[in-house]
């Protein structure tokens, strides 16, 4: 037979056709296999009572900062002529760090002085010219008073001259004479008292460019004093003892100061005196009190922990993205100067502790078993439980966390009520609900402060099963204690 007629019959045999399907039957019996034929029964994780200290802490994020920064500005616009101190440079109050050009103030000032000086001259003539209106007044009173002297002469002259030309003693010549000086001498009268007028409005409207002479001289001398300031103010001053932490300028530089005073450099007071702005979660300002010892590290030393305590909790709330936190400000000491405003400082704040307490973890307050409801309301009745209780963690309760919730960045927290329940592994591999009073938690471990607990009994903190039950134990908020090998049950 030929080799292809013997192919032909190969392919066309069972043997051929089934060696083709095994492979895919075996590899559909071994996941069954793994599947179904390898269950195991369901799995506990478990966590020991302990017996220690706790202490209940605040974490929060903030910022080390001077306790006095001030921020040094030019009140005039120029050039920047010289630079006096550099960042990091040490200075003291009064002491000149920059210098912008003053030419062209100094021409201001030098303009204002003439003006000034042009004022005060005007003023000086008027002065005198109100002198010399002041002469001309006494000398037209006087005027005055001779004409009216010579008047009552001429009208004695006159009322003598008609009572004689009335005797028929004087001819009328004489009469008319008398009565033509007379007649003459009133009017020298009139115009003497109209010069007198005169020269005493002169007076007045001399008086009156004379105020405004002295006025403008006032106007003058506050340009002048201006131009003065301003020129003063092309040297620029340190206003506190220091150290420069921010430079904006360098020289050729312009700076503009025609809307607001531009920012030139930054100097930090005293920097072996510093602060840190922690943002603290609305949920932890209530427990935070003045004078509170508070701990804290830097990235640039994570192996040191630095020391400080609360001098304020601040008022002004800041909301971001829903979230409302409040500074809280902790003084601390840094003789060394090691560490630098600017610097990101991970607070953590004591606000509670139990001494020599029973520490329930964490995880079992969070635990809740995966079983029918049935069977948890049997074993709450069994073990006299109040359904009330029930829940597997304190009502209300949030999953632990680092302490910084929103603000601190270690994820949430519980918000903790006094009571709870947790489960008990007994020693033929059974559950029993236990309830309790809580206290004082550092949120890997939480203070019993009512219950039947004792140090070595074994909580559940977790339970995973054949069928894909629940993971655990449970990672949210960070460590549950030690967890033990997991318990069948």
């Amino acid at each position: 037979m030929s080799p292809g007629k013997l192919s032909e019959l190969w392919n066309r045999s069972v043997l051929h056709r089934a060696l083709l399907v095994a492979p895919v039957v075996l590899l559909l019996v071994a996941a069954g296999y793994w599947k179904y034929g390898n269950r195991t029964d369901t799995q506990f994780f478990t966590a020991k009572v302990e017996k220690g200290d706790i202490t209940q802490v605040v974490q929060a994020t903030g910022t080390i900062n001077a306790v006095t920064t001030v921020q040094v500005g030019s009140q005039v616009s120029g050039t920047i002529q010289k630079l006096f101190v550099d960042f990091n440079s040490q200075v003291k109050q009064g002491q000149v760090v920059a210098q912008i050009d003053p030419s062209i103030f100094h021409a201001q000032l030098l303009q204002a002085q003439a003006d000034l000086a042009d004022s005060q001259a005007n003023v000086q003539g008027l002065t005198a010219a109100m002198e010399t209106q002041k002469a001309d007044i006494a000398s037209n009173v006087a005027n005055v008073a001779h004409a009216q002297a010579q008047l009552a002469d001429a009208k004695t002259q006159l009322d003598r001259n008609l009572e004689l030309f009335k005797q028929g003693i004087v001819a009328a010549q004489v009469r008319d004479t008398s009565q033509s000086n007379y007649d003459a001498l009133a009017a020298s009268v009139g115009v003497a008292q109209a010069q007198l007028a005169q020269s005493r409005a002169k007076l007045k409207s001399a008086a009156a460019q004379l105020d405004q002479a002295k006025a403008q001289v006032g106007q003058k001398s506050a340009a002048a004093e201006l131009s003065k300031v301003n020129l003063s103010h092309t040297t620029i001053l340190a206003p506190i003892d220091g150290t420069v932490i921010l430079r904006n300028i360098d020289v050729g530089q312009t700076v503009a100061a025609s809307l607001q005073a531009p920012t030139l450099f930054i100097i930090a007071q005293d920097l072996t005196k510093m602060q840190v702005y922690a943002k603290t979660d609305e949920a932890d300002v209530g427990k935070i009190k003045a004078g509170a010892q508070a701990n804290f590290r830097v990235d640039s030393f994570p192996r040191e922990t630095f020391a400080g305590r609360v001098s304020q909790v601040r008022m002004n709330a800041t909301t971001v993205q829903n979230v409302v936190t409040y500074d809280t400000i902790i003084d601390f000491d840094n003789p060394e100067r090691k560490l630098f405003p600017g610097m990101t400082a991970y607070v953590t704040i004591p606000v509670d502790s139990a001494s020599d307490a029973v520490k329930i973890p964490n995880g079992a307050l969070r635990f809740k078993p995966d079983i029918p409801d049935a069977d948890r309301k049997a074993l709450y009745a069994k073990y006299n439980v109040p359904d009330s209780s029930a829940g597997g963690a304190a009502k209300g309760s949030r999953s632990g966390g680092g302490g910084g919730g929103k603000a601190g960045g270690g994820g949430p927290r519980p918000v903790r009520n006094d009571s709870g329940v947790v489960w008990k592994l007994l020693a033929d591999k059974s559950l029993q609900p236990v309830p309790l009073k809580i206290g004082v938690t550092d949120f890997t471990f939480t203070e019993m402060k009512e219950g039947p607990l004792q140090p070595g009994d074994l909580l559940v903190i977790g339970q995973w099963s054949g069928q894909g039950g629940p993971a655990a134990p449970s990672k949210a908020g960070g460590p549950l204690g030690p967890a033990s090998t997991p318990k069948k049950f």
